[in-house]
């Protein structure tokens, strides 16, 4: 089952069809932050739109693969910020769906949507090249995001239900990154047992 599974992933056609739908998914949530860009100040912009900016991560990830290359850097910084991420939108909808709003098919497609997210990064986690000096200077980025998104209030915008937990609203992303990191180091781990080869047939 394993083999079959990683020669899915390694098929060439499998990873078009992933690069695509991360592409186009980036695009939308770069469309979706709209509103939210143009309220922030110009020197925040790259740390606003942090969901579309992780699957960005992945599709440059994807492309070296398809390339036949891997991007140790890039790796690290897509598998952690599509788990922190991924997982902290699913969370959030979930959370406002329990605090009384009423959730309808466009939260449940981000449900869906995030929790592939995370998962992609998860079957992928066995490939990575990824070393300690990765995993520090990704964890670098994300302590500063968290810092600019609840120290700085460029944080996402969530449900007006959801506003009164704000600080802790941070104090979950921060650990929910802290938890990302550690399942990429554990994964990295494991991982040099496996090779990555794009199979073309």
């Amino acid at each position: 089952m394993k083999e079959y599974l990683f020669y899915i992933l390694k098929d060439r056609r499998f990873l078009w069809a992933l690069f695509i739908v991360n592409l186009l998914g980036t695009i939308y949530g770069y469309v979706w932050y709209e509103a939210q860009l143009m309220q922030t100040p110009y020197y925040f912009l790259p740390f606003v739109p942090d969901s579309p900016t992780a699957s960005l991560f992945f599709t440059i990830v994807l492309g070296c693969y398809l390339a036949g290359r891997q991007w140790p850097l890039m790796e690290a910084l897509a598998a952690v910020t599509l788990i922190k991420y991924g997982v902290w939108a699913v969370v959030m909808n979930l959370a406002a769906g329990a605090a009384g709003d009423t959730l309808n098919i466009l939260h449940w497609m981000l449900v869906f949507s995030h929790a592939g997210m995370a998962l992609q990064a998860l079957l992928y986690l066995p490939f990575y090249r990824i070393k300690p000096i990765h995993l520090v200077l990704t964890g670098v980025w994300t302590v500063h995001n968290d810092i600019i998104d609840y120290v700085f209030g460029m944080h996402p915008w969530i449900s007006a239900s959801l506003q009164p937990y704000t600080p802790q609203i941070g104090y979950f992303t921060f650990w929910l990154g802290i938890l990302g990191l550690v399942i990429v180091f554990k994964g990295a781990r494991q991982s040099r047992s496996f090779d990555f080869q794009v199979k073309s047939d």
